[in-house]
């Protein structure tokens, strides 16, 4: 049954209001077959019931260095908005005494991956960033949170190194126009009408000193190791990741011809030089950086189709993971020692989602938790799990849309 609805869904990527009208009536019925469940009792709800709230994504994590404070957005409209342009409101959570207090505020965010709110190295418990809308201007913000200062740096971030040194951005602006979910709404920059700029894709900025650096444009990107495909395609790039040494970082590269879709996975040195084409054979989704050097990723192979693969950097070795087992798309995250990976599903045909902890080398996998997803949150405002662990490794926490309004989930994984 899965891979005849799979068939039917691309065989109508190219007339996308029909594929919307038909995966609406497909939700629909399997909504109303659904016992509308989430099979586990220890999933604690962290954040205030009465308000909507998120994270963000799957490879930062919303706890401090010491586990006793969490942090998340509070929102509005994010079961209708993409990236509303209203305001969300910045939570702290004080797990000791179970109280939320808000800190701050910020008009750059999306339903998908926040504000890029996180805690900033090499403390991880201090001060923490995220980025904004001020002046006219995208930018980000750090905020000591014992003392209520601010730092405002001039780009919006995307990636930040461990140490809080320095980060890697991206044209939010241009991901939003192309990707609704990924980037923000506030204000169009001059790319919107280029298939394919020759302006910069990805930046780097100093974080001490706020000087900010161009590193590769959107026109190197397709000269690089180019396609056949690329030529008059529409390009983007998404999901900048550095490697936890901070001296590489990968990134997708995609476009978008007669309405099919392609994506490349590129690592390049954090200068921009050394660009290496690590995976291109159409797919590849989510990743995640396992080490220095290795990479999981969803991905499409010719040979071997669609699986998680675990890659190595600036060489073409691939080794499946969990073969037969992890058989669908997911956000992948490895645990602090790197023993265990967690990673989630999309909702199914009655609107559950799955979570998946792993073993590091793939052989064990179980389900520790299926959770329903409620049809309120769909299509491009769905609420993906992107789960997460703490930084001692026992817990994680999820987004999840279980009941009428987003929140952020807690499940302990080990004692």
């Amino acid at each position: 049954m899965g891979n005849i609805i799979n068939k039917i869904n691309e065989s109508l990527r190219r007339f996308p209001e029909i594929r919307k009208f038909a995966k609406g009536i497909y939700q629909v019925i399997g909504w109303s077959l659904s016992d509308k469940k989430t099979e586990n009792s220890n999933i604690i709800c962290i954040s205030d019931s009465r308000y909507e709230h998120l994270f963000g994504y799957y490879d930062k994590s919303p706890w401090n260095k010491e586990c006793t404070k969490m942090i998340y957005l509070r929102t509005e409209n994010a079961n209708r908005e993409v990236a509303p342009s209203k305001q969300a409101l910045i939570i702290l959570k004080d797990l000791e005494k179970n109280e939320e207090t808000i800190i701050g505020s910020t008009y750059a965010w999306n339903v998908q991956q926040g504000c890029m709110l996180q805690w900033l190295g090499p403390e991880m418990n201090k001060k923490i960033i995220y980025n904004d809308f001020r002046n006219g201007e995208f930018c980000s913000v750090i905020l000591d949170i014992e003392t209520g200062t601010e730092k405002v740096l001039p780009i919006a971030v995307y990636s930040v190194d461990k140490n809080g040194e320095y980060a890697l951005s991206l044209d939010f602006s241009r991901l939003h126009n192309l990707r609704p979910g990924y980037g923000y709404s506030n204000t169009n920059k001059d790319t919107v009408d280029e298939k394919c700029p020759n302006s910069t894709c990805i930046w780097r900025m100093n974080i001490n000193t706020g000087e900010v650096k161009g590193l590769l444009t959107y026109k190197q990107l397709m000269d690089f190791e180019s396609r056949e495909e690329m030529n008059g395609a529409i390009h983007k790039v998404n999901h900048i990741m550095i490697n936890p040494e901070g001296k590489r970082f990968m990134v997708l590269h995609r476009w978008i011809k007669n309405g099919k879709k392609y994506t490349r996975l590129l690592t390049v040195d954090i200068d921009g030089e050394n660009v290496y084409n690590l995976m291109d054979e159409d797919m590849i989704s989510h990743c995640n950086w396992k080490n220095n050097r290795e990479i999981l990723a969803w991905a499409h192979t010719h040979s071997h189709g669609n699986k998680y693969y675990l890659l190595t950097d600036q060489t073409q070795k691939r080794e499946i993971f969990a073969e037969g087992i992890l058989n669908r798309d997911g956000h992948p995250s490895y645990s602090p020692d790197n023993k265990y990976v967690i990673t989630d599903t999309y909702p199914n045909f009655k609107c559950k989602q799955n979570l998946y902890l792993c073993s590091a080398d793939g052989e064990n996998v179980k389900e520790i938790a299926e959770v329903y997803s409620s049809l309120r949150y769909n299509n491009e405002n769905r609420c993906d799990l992107h789960p997460r662990f703490s930084p001692d490794g026992r817990y994680i926490c999820f987004d999840g849309a279980i009941n009428k309004l987003r929140q952020v989930y807690v499940l302990k994984v080990f004692d």
